[in-house]
Formats: C-alpha cells, sequence, structure tokens
C-alpha cells in the first residue's frame, strides 16, 4: 500500500489509530482490544513514525530501556505477530484500509496512510491552517486541538517515548493553542479569552507567547491594571526563577501598552475612539436568583447519587466547570432528584440558585437555544435588556465574567445534547452546574470532565415507599403482597410509580390488588399509564424520546419490539434487521445513549420492560405491514437455528437430522470450544425459551419444533427441568399441528428423557411410550431404535427388568446392524443396568467397558461420565473398591470438563460410596454432602437418596 498524501479528515472507516492521550485503535469507530502493555508500546512506537523503519534496537528500548532480557527479539517477534492478527482479522479484502507490519532490515514498517494517525492528522491541520483567514484558522486550529484526549500515551510505560516523543506532540498541542488563541484575538473574542486564558498561563506560566496573548485580552478588555500585573508577575518569575527577562516582543508589547498604542485594539476598537472594550454594561437591581422550581412531593431513594453530588459540593479543587449529569431513560426521576437536591443544599450556594428548563425533549415547545438561555439567565443576573451583547460568544463571556467570583448553583434541566449547554458551564471555580438530560451527554465528559451519574430503576422496596408516600399511606400494610407487585409491575419507574399512586389516591375505595390485576395483562399495561396531562404520560415521555431518534435508530428500536426475549445482542439484532453486528452494535450503543436500550454487561443490551412494551406497541402502530414483521422474526430465529446448531456440536454428536452447518453467511458469534458452547447456550438460554413460546403461541409451528430440538444437547448437560418441560410440551403442540411424524417423536421423546432424568420415570413412561408408536407408525429402523433405548431407560427405573432388557437388546441389534457405533452405547448402557439388576455383574461390565470406548470414539462426554459411573457402581457390586473408585475419579473429571451438574453429582456419590466400602467414613460424608449440595442446587429428586446415606451415616456415628 502506497502512503498517501496527508488528509486533514479522520477516517470515517476502516482503521483510526489514536496516539494523543492513551494508546486507541478503532476500527469502523468500535475500540479494539489491543492486549499486554508492551505489545501497546510496540505499536505505538512503530505508529509515531508511519511508513519509516523502526530498528529492533530502537524497539527494544522503548519496551526495556537500558536492561532488556536475553530474548528480547523473540519476543518483539511475537508482538508483531499479535499486532498483524489484529489487522488480519480486519482485513476484508479492501487493501487500502488494513495496515500492513512489514519486515524491513534493521527493524519493521507500518504501512498505513498517515492520516489514520491523530497525531499526524493534527500536525496537518496545524500546517493546513496558516494560510486560512482568522475565523476559518481559528475553526480549523480548534478541530485539531480536540484530537488531544489527555496526556499524550500516557497508558504506555516508556521512558523513551515520554523522554523523545511526548515532549514533542506536547510542543505542538501548545502551538495549535496559540496560533487558535491569535486568530480568535483577530476576530475580536479578547473577553472571552480572558478566562481561558488565566487558566492555560497559570498552567504554563513561563511561555512568554502564552502571556502576551493574555495581557493583550486584558487590555482590549479594559482590565489595563491587571494587564500591566500580568507582564510584571511573569517578568518577576522569569528573573527568579532563570535569571533572564521578557524577551523583545514581550517587552514590545509591554510599552505599547504604557502608552496606549491605538495599534494594540481591534479595528473596531479603533474606529469607536475606544482603548477599552465596549462600556460596562447596565445593571438593574435584582435580588439573589432562586429560580428554582418546587421540589416534588413524596421523593424517595436515591442515597448514592444524593451522597456523590454532596461530595462534588465538599470538593474544592480550584479548578472550574464543577459539573454532573444526572441521566437517564424517561421517567426515571432525574429532575425530581435534581430539584430536591437542589433545595437542600441551595444554602451552600449564597450567591443564589439559577435554572433553566432547556426544553430538549419537551412534546410541544422546540429546545431552547443557548442563545436564549443566556439571555434570559443574564436578565436574571441583572443585565439590562438593552445591555446583553448581540454576538453569542460575547454573551457567553459576559456570563462567565459575571459568575467568575461567585457561588452559584446551575440547574440546567432537560438537556438535549452537549452543545445546548457548553456556553452555559460558567469558568470560575465556586459554582456547581448540574444538568439532567435523557442522553448520556458523552460530550461533556471528554470536554469538561463532567462526572456522569446514570439513574436506574427504583429497587422494589424504595418503590413501595414511593406508592406510600405518593398514594395513600399505609396500603403497604393493609395489602403488602399487591402492593410489591404493582411496584414490580411498575418497573420501578418513578413516573409510573407516581401514575400508580395518583389513581389510587383518586379512588380511596380501590385496593392495590385491582390496579394489579388491571396491568397484569401486557397488552393493555402501558394504557394504564395514560392521563390526561400529557407530561406525565408514561408514553407521551417515550414518545418524545422515540421521535427524537435518527430514523434508523428509531427502525431499530421498533424492530426491538419483536424480540420475545429481554436481552440481545448485535448479532441477534444484525439478523433481526438485516444488516452487519458492527453496524448493529452502533446503532444500539446510539441507543444506549438515549437511554432507550441498556448495557448490563459488555455487547449484551437489554430495555425496560415498559419500554419493551412501548416497542412492541409501535410495531402494531406503526401499521406495518405484518409480513414484514414475520419476515424479521423468521431472520431471527433462524440466526439462533444456525448458532445452536453450532453449538450444540461442541457438546455432544446430534442425534436428528437437522444440520445448518451449510448456511455460510448467517454472522455468529465465535464458538469454537465446548466452553464457549455452553457460555452461549447460558447467555442466550431464557431468550431461546421465549422465542420458542413466541413461535408456538404464533402459530409458527414449522420453525418451533426443530428450533427446540437444536436445544437436546444443552438441556442434557445443565438440566432446566422445568423450561426443558416447556419447551418439549410447545414443541410437541407445534409437531402435532403440522404433522411432522419425526417432530412428534422427538418432542415426546424430548419429554419423556426429562422426566427420566429428573428421577419421575413414572411420568416419563407415557410419553417414551408415545414416541415409540410414533417411530413404528413411520417404520424407520433408526427411530425405532432409539424409541426402545429409551423404552428400557425407563423401565429399569421402574424395575420391569425384562421388558426393559428386551427393549435394549432389540435396539443393539439394529444399532448393530445400522453400523451406528455411537448410538450402540446407549444401547449397551441400558442393557448392562438389566444385567446387573439380574445379577450379572461381569456380564453388565463387559457392555459397559464396551460402551465406554464407543463413547470416547464419539467425544460423547455427558454419555461418557454416565458410563463411567455405573462401572464405578457395577466395580463396587463386584467388590473392587479400588477400580470403582478410579471410574468415579475419571466420571468426575469428563463431567467437569463437559460441564453436566447431574454427572457430577453421580460421581460424588459414587466416590462416597467408594470410600465407604474401604472404610474411609469421614471422606464418604464429606463427598456425599458435596453431591447434595449440587443436587439440591439442581432440584433433582435424587437428594433424597443422598440424604438418606447421611443420615444413615449419622445413625452409625
Amino acid at each position: 500500500m502506497a502512503p498517501q498524501e496527508s488528509s486533514t479528515t479522520a477516517p470515517s472507516t476502516g482503521f483510526d489509530f489514536r496516539v494523543l492521550g492513551p494508546l486507541e485503535v478503532l476500527h469502523d469507530a468500535e475500540p479494539q482490544r489491543l492486549g499486554r502493555p508492551r505489545v501497546r508500546a510496540t505499536l505505538a512506537c512503530l505508529l509515531l513514525e508511519p511508513n519509516q523503519v523502526v530498528s529492533m534496537d530502537r524497539i527494544i528500548e522503548t519496551l526495556w530501556g537500558d536492561e532488556p532480557p536475553a530474548s528480547a527479539r523473540t519476543i518483539i517477534h511475537g508482538y508483531i505477530s499479535r499486532i498483524r492478527k489484529l489487522f488480519a482479522e480486519k482485513d476484508d479484502g479492501a487493501p487500502d484500509d488494513v495496515p500492513q507490519v512489514v519486515t524491513r532490515p534493521p527493524g519493521y514498517l507500518i504501512r498505513l496512510d498517515s492520516d489514520r494517525v491523530d497525531a499526524h492528522r493534527a500536525r496537518a491541520l496545524v500546517n493546513h491552517a496558516q494560510h486560512l483567514e482568522p475565523e476559518e484558522r481559528s475553526r480549523v486550529l480548534t478541530d485539531a486541538l480536540t484530537l488531544w484526549r489527555g496526556p499524550v500515551l500516557q497508558d504506555i510505560d516508556s521512558e523513551r517515548l515520554h523522554r523523545t516523543v511526548v515532549p514533542n506532540l506536547d510542543e505542538l498541542r501548545l502551538l495549535a493553542l496559540e496560533e487558535r488563541i491569535d486568530a480568535d484575538l483577530a476576530c475580536s473574542r479578547h473577553q472571552s479569552l480572558v478566562v481561558e486564558l488565566s487558566t492555560v498561563v497559570d498552567e504554563h506560566p513561563l511561555r512568554e507567547r502564552l502571556a502576551g496573548q493574555l495581557i493583550l485580552a486584558h487590555y482590549r478588555s479594559g482590565h489595563r491594571a491587571e494587564a500591566q500585573a500580568r507582564y510584571h508577575a511573569l517578568r518577576e518569575k522569569l528573573s527568579h526563577e532563570l535569571g533572564i527577562d521578557p524577551g523583545p516582543e514581550l517587552r514590545k508589547l509591554y510599552d505599547l501598552l504604557l502608552r496606549d498604542d491605538d495599534s494594540l485594539l481591534t479595528g473596531e476598537q479603533r474606529r469607536q475612539g475606544s482603548a477599552a472594550a465596549p462600556a460596562p454594561a447596565a445593571y438593574v437591581a435584582r435580588p439573589v436568583p432562586a429560580e428554582l422550581p418546587p421540589a416534588p412531593a413524596g421523593f424517595v431513594g436515591r442515597l448514592p447519587e444524593s451522597a456523590a453530588l454532596d461530595a462534588m459540593v465538599e470538593q474544592d479543587t480550584g479548578t472550574p466547570n464543577r459539573l454532573a449529569v444526572l441521566t437517564g431513560t424517561a421517567g426515571v426521576g432525574k429532575s425530581a432528584l435534581a430539584i430536591t437536591w437542589s433545595h437542600r443544599v441551595a444554602h451552600r450556594f449564597p450567591d443564589g440558585q439559577l435554572y433553566a428548563s432547556l426544553r430538549g425533549f419537551d412534546s410541544e415547545r422546540t429546545p431552547l437555544s443557548p442563545a436564549e438561555a443566556l439571555t434570559s439567565i443574564l436578565k436574571t443576573l441583572g443585565v439590562a435588556a438593552d445591555a446583553i451583547p448581540v454576538g453569542l460568544d460575547d454573551r457567553a463571556a459576559l456570563y462567565r465574567s459575571l459568575l467568575a467570583d461567585r457561588r452559584v448553583l446551575v440547574l440546567l434541566d432537560n438537556a438535549r445534547d452537549s452543545e445546548q449547554v457548553r456556553l452555559l458551564l460558567p469558568a470560575g471555580t465556586k459554582s456547581l452546574v448540574v444538568i439532567t438530560s435523557r442522553r448520556r451527554l458523552d460530550g461533556l465528559v471528554v470536554g469538561s470532565g463532567a462526572e456522569v451519574l446514570p439513574l436506574e430503576t427504583l429497587s422494589t422496596d424504595v418503590a413501595v415507599e414511593l406508592l406510600d408516600r405518593a398514594g395513600i399511606p399505609g396500603r403497604s400494610t393493609s395489602e403488602p403482597a399487591a402492593t410489591r407487585r404493582l411496584a414490580e409491575l411498575c418497573g420501578g419507574l418513578p413516573l409510573a410509580l407516581r401514575i400508580a399512586a395518583a389513581r389510587l389516591a383518586v379512588s380511596p375505595g380501590r385496593g392495590a390488588g385491582d390496579l394489579v390485576d388491571e396491568l397484569t395483562d401486557e397488552r393493555d399495561r402501558l394504557h394504564a399509564f395514560d392521563v390526561e396531562d400529557a407530561d406525565t404520560s408514561v408514553r407521551r415521555a417515550f414518545d418524545i424520546s422515540y421521535r427524537s431518534l435518527h430514523a434508523t435508530h428509531a427502525s431499530t428500536f421498533r424492530m426491538l419490539g419483536l424480540v420475545p426475549g429481554h436481552t440481545f445482542t448485535p448479532h441477534v439484532v444484525a439478523a433481526l434487521c438485516g444488516t452487519e453486528p458492527a453496524g448493529a452494535r452502533r446503532r444500539l450503543r446510539a441507543l444506549a445513549l438515549a437511554h432507550l436500550v441498556t448495557e448490563p454487561e459488555p455487547d449484551r443490551f437489554g430495555m425496560h420492560d415498559l419500554l419493551r412494551l412501548y416497542a412492541r406497541d409501535l410495531v402494531a402502530d406503526e401499521h406495518r405491514p405484518a409480513a414484514g414483521d414475520e419476515s424479521a422474526l423468521r431472520r431471527l430465529v433462524h440466526y439462533y437455528m444456525v448458532v445452536a446448531d453450532r453449538a450444540r456440536r461442541f457438546l455432544r454428536p446430534p442425534r436428528d437430522s437437522l444440520d445448518f452447518t451449510a448456511d455460510t453467511e448467517t454472522v455468529s458469534p465465535v464458538i469454537g470450544s465446548r466452553a464457549q458452547a455452553l457460555e452461549w447456550f447460558d447467555a442466550e438460554w431464557p431468550n431461546l425459551v421465549a422465542t420458542i413460546r413466541v413461535l408456538n403461541a404464533r402459530g409458527m409451528h414449522e420453525l418451533c419444533w426443530p428450533l427446540v430440538r437444536l436445544q437436546f444437547n444443552y438441556v442434557m448437560v445443565r438440566c432446566p427441568w422445568e423450561d426443558w418441560i416447556q419447551i418439549y410440551t410447545d414443541g410437541l403442540d407445534s409437531a402435532r399441528a403440522v404433522d411432522d411424524t419425526v417432530g412428534s417423536l422427538l418432542m415426546s421423546a424430548g419429554i419423556g428423557v426429562a422426566y427420566s432424568r429428573s428421577q419421575r420415570p413414572a411420568q416419563a413412561l407415557p410419553h417414551y411410550a408415545e414416541s415409540y408408536r410414533g417411530a413404528l407408525a413411520g417404520g424407520d429402523p433408526g427411530w425405532q431404535a432409539m424409541a426402545q433405548v429409551n423404552m428400557g431407560a425407563v423401565l429399569v427405573r421402574l424395575e420391569r427388568y425384562d421388558e426393559a432388557r428386551g427393549y435394549c437388546w432389540d435396539a443393539l441389534q439394529t444399532y448393530r446392524t445400522l453400523g451406528d457405533r455411537y448410538r450402540q452405547a446407549g444401547a449397551l448402557n441400558n442393557l448392562a443396568q438389566t444385567e446387573q439388576a439380574a445379577g450379572r455383574r461381569e456380564e453388565a461390565l463387559s457392555h459397559l467397558v464396551e460402551a465406554e470406548a464407543m463413547c470416547r470414539e464419539a467425544d460423547d462426554l455427558e454419555t461418557l461420565a454416565v458410563v463411567l459411573s455405573n462401572c464405578g457402581e457395577v466395580s463396587l457390586d463386584l467388590g473392587r473398591a479400588a477400580e470403582a473408585e478410579r471410574y468415579h475419579h475419571e466420571a468426575l473429571d469428563v463431567a467437569l470438563r463437559c460441564g453436566s451438574a447431574m454427572r457430577q453429582a453421580s460421581a460424588y456419590v459414587g466416590l462416597g460410596d467408594a470410600a465407604t466400602a474401604r472404610g474411609d467414613r469421614a471422606v464418604a460424608r464429606t463427598r456425599w454432602e458435596t453431591a447434595l449440595g449440587i443436587l439440591e442446587t439442581v432440584a433433582s429428586r435424587r437428594a433424597g437418596e443422598v440424604h438418606k446415606r447421611l443420615d444413615e451415616f449419622v445413625e452409625h456415628h
């Protein structure tokens, strides 16, 4: 890839490298994992000199200084491999977008467009600005300065980089800043520069150019004494610390200042014949502002957030912009907290409390502009209407000047975005600003150091307290269960809770239980929170947030109403919306910024229950074609089928003909191991259950039972009994509805397995028998053999050994005829149990050993654990305690590898039995107690067997 001429524009796609702050690598605006600190340092070393060879020696010095390890070169080879892997993973065939690390003696070279590195982009912007007019030059240099996100490479621990490279980039930032200030002075922005430059000069007290700019800004603003004082302070500091005088440029400025030379003035000031800024504004006598609106009645909770705000009041950091942002979804109580807390601490701000409703999410009026807000605030502060500056920047500068030495609380309520409030931030160190917004306002965190306090919904206990205070006191005592259920149905959302409390208050004879009955039906729940006052309607509050979204994000939010479960990933949303995961992730992050979705853990999103119902209502209200909604749901189900099929194959070989491995278009998460397969199933399980239920309810039967079947390998490992039986019951309904013989027999068999494995053989038998009849009717010998194995297993549990032996023997012969060694293992295992019951233990062990080999061939760990436990049990019956213990230990190892809690419990029971046989009852007790803990956790009825063993142990001791 040939280097291209540098651009001043950040790349919109592909890689973006950032060194002006902590090292960051973004691809399509998404942060990438960079790995260990020295890998990051190696990449930084290459990025600082793109398209240039960086020697191995320089990289070694960067990483280890003067004390490199003997294997330094080998280690660096490994780091380079990791960096190349990062780039290769994003290689989509467009070589101009993908950097390359090339081996080029005596080191390495990173080949990329230099405008993909923020440091080089910043330098290009500074160079580009040199020949521009002041207004445009200021804008370009401001863009350049925004590229610095903090101390350069602050997360890279390298003495060489911080000694040689970082100072150069720091100097570039100061140069850009000085040039931008020069441009602003040329644009007559001297008043707004005074506050900014005062802080900057204090940070760089020996930098003469900045000091000169501040002196000039003071002079043009009419602060002649302050201008002279600044010069004398600098002269004294230079003399004491460096033994030198100010340079010739600064001395010349001072001479001009003493002579009131009009060359120091702006053109406009010279035309007016004044050496100062416009005359001071006329002031109107006003009392100390106290603009806070009344606090809401019955406010409860929010103790951690209030404590955080209290701490900000106590802080005296000496830095400007003490700033808190209360953010959260519509109706979560941001304004209520801000106003209630502000009233409580108002006495700590003797110079007043300013309040502005910014109408960022108003149902009737447009958002308040910064100009309108500043005009209102300046009038409150006593500035006469005809003295308020016309220019927005001048208006903001006057506002900052008036608050510079005051201790004022500024409450900016319902902000739409960072830009709406940026000019409303005081520059002094004594004031405190509290902002509320439905968006996160990350721009204020980056640019102004804001502390963000996200508000979540209320806990059930606090929600009940709010219902009591805002409704009828004592209701939670007279109807405790109904009141708690009412709080849960409101989802802990304060707006919904207040509406519910109001409905109870206006109808004293109505019980909380009556309102619970009304809210229980999800289809009508949102309607129950509609009130005449649109501003306090839950639906209207959500409407405003929704209608402020970009069209793409609004469409995505609507589509989320089709998600059956409560959480979703970018892959799920990509399938639903017919896009790519990266694009879906960006959409979800945008919705999270608007607090319409949450991200409780990385890349897993969710929604408040009432927002989820609102999204579902939108789907219906938008009059969208039902076929379009069903098509989206089918895409989602297809995604679940493809990924579930891929994941289940890591757990055990499939025992059906469902196969989605040929699908190469569906983008699935990375699943390359048994652990990753279980992790995916565990995370998605509630959503898979919900999807199956929806498919059955909507009559999408041809999709329902196959999706159920694809969960079989997972439920065999985790044993979620209730969900297992429920989804297989839904699956059976669907298979019958479409008259699918194979589906019906598989669903019946699955229900039977759940009952049998949970120690309910009598309930399992009719389902196994139905499956067997279906297999006979279908005429497929493989399905018949499967049904026979199941019949044999349940009949053993029911102690009908002769019948069980017949089924198992017939199944074994069928599988041998078919040459199916894997399925022979199940038949042999069940046949062994019938032989064991008949006292033919050697024969039983022989069958089990043969089954063990077949399970190992198939890598079926779950069945292998069963067989090994059975080997241990039979060995113990044969009096071979040591051999039994060996089998049970191996069964435990296999069970731990496959993640099956039931198989682990069985192994511990067997180990306890083996310890008893060799006389070590203390060890036996420990093993049985471990088994009991597992069995009680998974609600297995086999826990009774272990209780009996432990009770007998106590009786004998």
